[in-house]
């Protein structure tokens, strides 16, 4: 057959390289997420940003359900040798992930290994140093960190003529009267109460959960916060349900709607709700540090983060880790943090994302959306304020959501519920230690 002068040219670019004769296939990498509605948009969007920036690697998000269901499914994954590049993995699940021996490719070392920048000094302290090992290196990206804060209703402070946010738990419960008062139906409300109530109020004081540095020093961990502090403050808030101060409205953020319906004047969780604060309150509301408790001690020492990492598994092949070596680092990058710090609240990860922040202005704007970061580096952290290091501490927190039900619901003394919140959970820690060991 006789080619076309045409033809003839085209062919002789083509094996020249002038023209490809088929386009190079990209690389998938697959990211297995938590984030539903608005924040799953917003994982979208970064991925397909990523994407755009570079024709190489293609990232595909897929939504897994909740944190509890997207762990799950990627351990069975895993087992099926089926699993994803990365995987979304809430903080109380960094023990477990731990323990899943050959299965974790470190950040640090997957950095290392690909030949990129990595300097950890980047990033904020309180949010790498809960997913660092005991020789400094990471184990996973922080993504989307939070602390919880005290989200307040600026209106309702004003008509009861409070001043500001409270800064102890006194003068908490005694704004909270003064709302009552003024006519609403509740003082204060929060949720997430084990992340809140007990993790978040022991680092606050600088008190231990646990033994063995909360875990951090070794697998033969045990509880300890049935201790006075913890049990004299959940009975107190128990006490104060009689009268309106405080109201119980679900274990996780179930309570939203009690704050942001002006209910409550007050709620104590995730500054990540800030999304749903602009969306859904219809009065000027605003954010401060958790409440110190004056009887336990003198100062607050720092909050520690929930939210979760990105995990990179192994079991991939070789040239899918330079993808994910890739989109780790533009997922550090300043502009994608501030993005995602001022969209949703959660906190930036680095030092620049930050600062870039307040160069544009967005705290200025927004006053107090710089308080998880100023909470989270109000001290550097002790090994009662570093983070926790709990096996099997997923199923522990509903233990000790099930226990503080039952003081809400008057059937235990705060006492009760703590002794046997600990007894129950270390039960589950030793089982965690044996398999382990």
């Amino acid at each position: 057959m006789k080619l076309s002068k045409y033809a003839v040219g085209a062919l002789a670019l083509a094996l020249m390289g002038g023209m490809p004769m088929a386009a190079h296939a990209q690389i998938e990498i697959q990211w297995w997420h938590a984030m539903g509605g608005a924040n799953g948009e917003r994982v979208d969007k970064i991925a397909a940003d990523f994407n755009a920036s570079q024709s190489e690697y293609k990232v595909v998000p897929s939504y897994k359900g909740n944190y509890t269901e997207t762990m799950t499914a990627a351990v069975a994954a895993f087992r099926a040798h089926q699993q994803p590049d990365i995987v979304q993995v809430f903080e109380v699940g960094t023990a477990t992930m731990m323990a899943a021996k050959g299965a974790v490719y470190p950040i640090t070392d997957l950095m290392k290994d690909q030949g990129m920048d990595f300097d950890q000094s980047a990033y904020l302290p309180a949010v790498v140093s809960y997913y660092q090992t005991s020789d400094g290196d990471l184990l996973s990206m922080p993504f989307n960190s939070s602390t919880p804060v005290l989200w307040y209703n600026k209106d309702a402070f004003a008509k009861a003529g409070i001043d500001g946010p409270p800064t102890t738990w006194d003068e908490l419960n005694a704004d909270a009267q003064k709302l009552l008062d003024s006519g609403m139906k509740c003082g204060y409300s929060f949720g997430w109460q084990s992340w809140v109530m007990i993790e978040n109020y022991s680092a606050w004081h600088n008190i231990p959960m646990g033994t063995k540095e909360n875990g951090y020093a070794g697998l033969d961990t045990r509880f300890t916060f049935n201790n006075d502090a913890v049990i004299n403050r959940i009975q107190s808030i128990a006490d104060s349900q009689a009268s309106g101060i405080f109201k119980y409205g679900g274990r996780r953020g179930d309570s939203l709607s009690l704050f942001t319906s002006g209910e409550c004047g007050m709620w104590m969780n995730s500054s990540a709700y800030y999304g749903s604060m602009v969306s859904q309150a219809k009065f000027n509301f605003g954010q401060s540090m958790l409440p110190l408790d004056t009887a336990v001690a003198d100062k607050p020492q720092n909050s520690i983060i929930g939210g979760a990492t990105l995990w990179v598994l192994r079991g991939q092949p070789d040239d899918h880790y330079k993808g994910v070596a890739e989109f780790m680092k533009y997922l550090s990058s300043p502009e994608v943090q501030a993005w995602w710090h001022q969209e949703t609240g959660y906190v930036p990860i680095t030092t620049a994302a930050s600062e870039l922040s307040r160069e544009q202005g967005f705290y200025e704007k927004n006053p107090g959306t710089d308080t998880a970061i100023k909470q989270l580096s109000l001290n550097p952290p002790t090994p009662n304020s570093r983070g926790l290091r709990f096996g099997n501490f997923v199923q522990i927190r509903d233990i000790i959501n099930e226990e503080l039900e039952a003081v809400w619901a008057g059937s235990k003394t705060a006492k009760q519920a703590m002794d046997d919140a600990v007894a129950r959970g270390n039960d589950l820690l030793a089982k965690f230690e044996a398999a382990n060991s």
